[in-house]
């Protein structure tokens, strides 16, 4: 924060999180979208392994891996099935060259190329996201069954293909978490219950088992 304002004596987010903990992962999501003046400080932390925070401060980030993720180039592999050939790669690496400059990507160790999502990654996104609620229910003695037909509905309707698994956290909150603790609320449901969750016609249905 600049001088005056609430956090100036605190240090920059980044510097003061590594500071304290050394042995860190940093992940920059999305890096593509980031401010010039990133980069610049990017440049300074992978080529010296270290920062200078606002006070004049050094901080080592010799100890930490740093992982940037970038959608530049996924319109190759948007459609693409099956592995990634060397001439997709390519493809990809000449975007990235197009996007970034050379003296960023000289100071990246590696890049790594994924494919788009298919169906069965999907699923184990689904049953991810899934294991959590049931944690949650574990509280109440409560087990939650959900059928592979279910768990299919709830891939398709979680997946976008611009924003990818993402929004499947929220479709399970919406299609799954919100109606049972509803039906939690109305008694239709208690404590020790074996809920299964499965489709028909489209839909998610609750039952007790």
């Amino acid at each position: 924060a600049p001088p005056g304002y609430v956090g100036y004596e605190e240090g920059g987010a980044l510097t003061e999180a590594v500071r304290r903990r050394p042995y860190s992962v940093v992940l920059f999501d999305e890096i593509e979208k980031a401010h010039p003046e990133v980069f610049n400080v990017l440049l300074q932390l992978l080529d010296d392994g270290r920062l200078t925070d606002g006070h004049g401060r050094t901080v080592d980030f010799r100890n930490t891996v740093v992982i940037m993720t970038s959608n530049i180039g996924s319109e190759v592999l948007a459609e693409k099935a099956g592995s990634i050939t060397e001439r997709d790669r390519e493809l990809v690496l000449e975007a990235l060259r197009r996007h970034f400059r050379p003296e960023f990507l000289n100071r990246v160790d590696d890049i790594l190329v994924f494919r788009s999502l298919e169906r069965e990654h999907l699923v184990k996104i689904v049953d991810i996201q899934l294991e959590r609620l049931r944690r949650l229910l574990d509280e109440r003695k409560i087990e939650l069954e959900v059928t592979d037909a279910a768990k299919q509905l709830l891939a398709e309707r979680g997946f976008d293909p611009q924003f990818g698994a993402r929004p499947l956290k929220r479709t399970i909150q919406r299609l799954v978490q919100d109606p049972l603790a509803l039906k939690l609320l109305e008694g239709e449901f208690t404590d020790g219950d074996r809920i299964e969750v499965d489709a028909e016609r489209d839909e998610l249905v609750f039952r007790k088992k």
